[in-house]
């Protein structure tokens, strides 16, 4: 059980681990004040990836908070301000590359349990110039025939996606500290 809060958001008591009818016996951070029975259900963020694929070729990312030598696809969170997932995914590729998306398609929906996630992928082809958004440290070009995924949550996103354009993807493995 994850507990990203020690006291209730609504009335400051301390949050105290209890049974739920209905959450499949999982305890769940709950205010033991019965007035104001505010249950912590830690329910996962929904976050947007993009395959960018610019002039033929995959983009990947670093994001400036990573350790070096790491890239990956393009992420945001899903915002409240945002019509669709899709044209959230849109944004972040506008964001952070700078590129106009000429099309949006669904890939999948994966679990990224380290960071409580679920991620909802697409293939972005896009145009434009890149220039890179303000988190981001650089990005490299990969022919897709060359890339490789990682085995969680969006790596999973670009093998799925590699292997529909008849690719045979290998994966690499993560350090634990990424």
């Amino acid at each position: 059980m994850t507990n990203r809060y020690a006291f209730c958001p609504h009335c400051a008591s301390p949050l105290t681990p209890r049974a739920h009818t209905g959450s499949l016996d999982v305890l769940r951070h709950s205010c033991p004040d019965a007035a104001c029975g505010f249950v912590h259900w830690d329910n996962p963020v929904p976050v947007v990836a993009a395959v960018v694929e610019h002039e033929g070729a995959l983009i990947l990312a670093r994001n400036k908070a990573w350790t070096a030598p790491f890239f990956a696809l393009i992420t945001g969170f899903l915002e409240k301000a945002d019509p669709s997932p899709e044209e959230a995914v849109a944004r972040e590729v506008k964001e952070e590359l700078d590129l106009d998306a000429s099309g949006v398609h669904f890939i999948g929906h994966y679990r990224f349990e380290r960071q409580n996630q679920v991620i909802v992928a697409f293939h972005v082809p896009a145009t434009g110039v890149i220039t890179l958004g303000e988190e981001l440290a650089e990005y490299k070009r990969i022919d897709p025939a060359r890339a490789r995924y990682w085995p969680v949550a969006t790596g999973l996103a670009l093998r799925d996606w590699l292997r529909a354009q008849g690719h045979d993807p290998q994966p690499f493995d993560v350090p634990d500290k990424v």
